[in-house]
């Protein structure tokens, strides 16, 4: 399997990827970083259709953050032979996310969010810098923090009408340092798909701040789902 396919979460953009793409490239394989637009839930599984749609064979869906939900839903095509969740969303199909989140300790990060008049959500800068990134240099933080690209109001209460981690070989990375999703969410949503599970000893943005160890989770996943 040579496609893999990226999809970034929210507070972020498709740059959230620049240090594992490198390494993915090094060992051969056709990579895709998705621009979602962060606008809502269909908007975003549209995104990444359009993208499969030009993969040439079968592919490796993977997904951080928010964008486990996204690739739960597009995942259901039938290009994409495997799902990797980097400490990720992954709700059932019609299940209430945010329902869901109240069942463990609230992260941290939520203190941070912060709405615009038109309905778009942001971190301030102190909870990206401490609660989003903070396993990275505080500079590198401030750098992505400037990027941050807004997200739609529509997307906090929306479901999925698949849950393709049910029928697709699934990999999940906990950030057992995240303060944006609580690592104990991860490790229930992980264990209840069955996924093949590691830890990762970093902040939510575990693809930055141990990019080696996410692309060596992928590799892993794209030799294991050829394989089946």
């Amino acid at each position: 399997m040579k496609n893999i396919v990226l999809v970034h979460g929210l507070y972020a953009d498709a740059s959230s990827w620049s240090k594992v793409i490198p390494l993915l490239q090094a060992k051969g394989f056709k990579v895709t970083a998705v621009q979602n637009p962060t606008t809502s839930l269909d908007a975003d599984v549209d995104a990444v259709e359009r993208t499969l749609a030009l993969q040439d064979g079968p592919t490796l869906l993977v997904g951080h953050s928010y964008a486990g939900m996204v690739i739960s839903q597009a995942g259901d095509d039938p290009r994409v032979k495997g799902l990797v969740y980097i400490a990720a969303r992954a709700p059932d199909a019609g299940e209430d996310y945010q329902a869901l989140t109240q069942r463990f300790a609230p992260a941290p990060a939520a203190k941070g969010l912060r709405w615009s008049a038109d309905g778009y959500g942001m971190l301030s800068e102190r909870s990206f810098v401490q609660d989003f990134a903070g396993d990275l240099p505080q500079q590198e933080a401030k750098v992505l923090f400037a990027v941050q690209q807004p997200f739609g109001k529509a997307i906090t209460t929306a479901k999925t009408t698949v849950a393709a981690w049910h029928d697709k070989p699934t990999w999940y990375a906990v950030s057992t340092e995240d303060r944006t999703i609580n690592p104990q969410l991860q490790r229930f949503m992980a264990q209840r798909m069955n996924a093949h599970m590691i830890d990762v000893r970093a902040s939510h943005v575990s693809l930055l701040s141990q990019p080696r160890t996410i692309a060596d989770l992928i590799i892993e996943a794209s030799h294991t789902a050829d394989a089946r």
